[in-house]
């Protein structure tokens, strides 16, 4: 079950990258198509650095998600087993309680 749930969770990541990456290239200026080439763009040397700047940020969040998963995971592994090892210590006080009593050999 939790093998389904990895692949469900990563292919909704891969489809959000996917689609944030289709926003970056929406965003980029398409030089080629402008009317006037002979002066220079100064918004076109300018959106190549917002473009990357983008692009960083995007896998900065992306990183800082995929770390908080995984300290979550993380967490939940450590929680579940100190509630196994307070169960376990619950039922060993009860086999030796028994024992002290005689209820059992």
């Amino acid at each position: 079950m939790t093998e389904i749930s990895r692949g469900r969770s990563f292919q909704s990541l891969l489809f959000l990258l996917s689609i944030s990456l289709q926003f970056i290239a929406g965003l980029s200026d398409d030089s080629s198509s402008s009317k006037d080439e002979t002066k220079p763009d100064k918004q076109a040397t300018s959106s190549g650095g917002t473009g990357s700047k983008i692009v960083i940020i995007c896998v900065v969040l992306v990183a800082v998600g995929g770390l908080s998963f995984f300290l979550f995971k993380f967490w939940q592994k450590k929680k579940r087993e100190e509630q196994y090892a307070r169960l376990l210590k619950l039922f060993e006080q009860d086999d030796e309680l028994e024992l002290e009593l005689g209820l059992r050999d």
